[in-house]
């Protein structure tokens, strides 16, 4: 293994255009890269700016979903209240008597 790294490096350099390749030796073997730094760089800020696009598209359908349940909460409470005629409230109020708590119910509608 100590010979063949070298070895490996020796011949990239030979090869010529080393300075623009980039080595990554891990568990898996060993890869070389051969675009240059500056066309990596731009790989980079396409991906980053393809992140920010999904994370922004996200953000959009959360505020979208959170836009069309307040939406129809409010077209069911409208319909609700237009049954009626008049906006209710249900208001309990619990008291304290020798016998215990008691707890009352008490509709108000403005």
């Amino acid at each position: 293994m100590k010979r063949i790294i070298p070895a490996l490096v020796a011949v990239l350099l030979a090869g010529g255009g080393a300075y623009a390749q980039s080595l990554n030796i891990g568990p898996g073997g060993i890869t070389v890269d051969p675009r240059t730094p500056h066309e990596r760089a731009m790989d980079r800020e396409i991906r980053r700016e393809e992140r920010a696009r999904e994370i922004r598209r996200e953000e959009r359908a959360r505020e979208r979903e959170a836009y069309e349940r307040r939406r129809d909460w409010e077209r069911r409470r409208d319909w609700r209240d237009g049954r009626r005629g008049e906006r209710c409230r249900t208001i309990t109020t619990t008291e304290e008597t020798r016998r215990g708590a008691v707890r009352r119910t008490t509709r108000i509608c403005d």
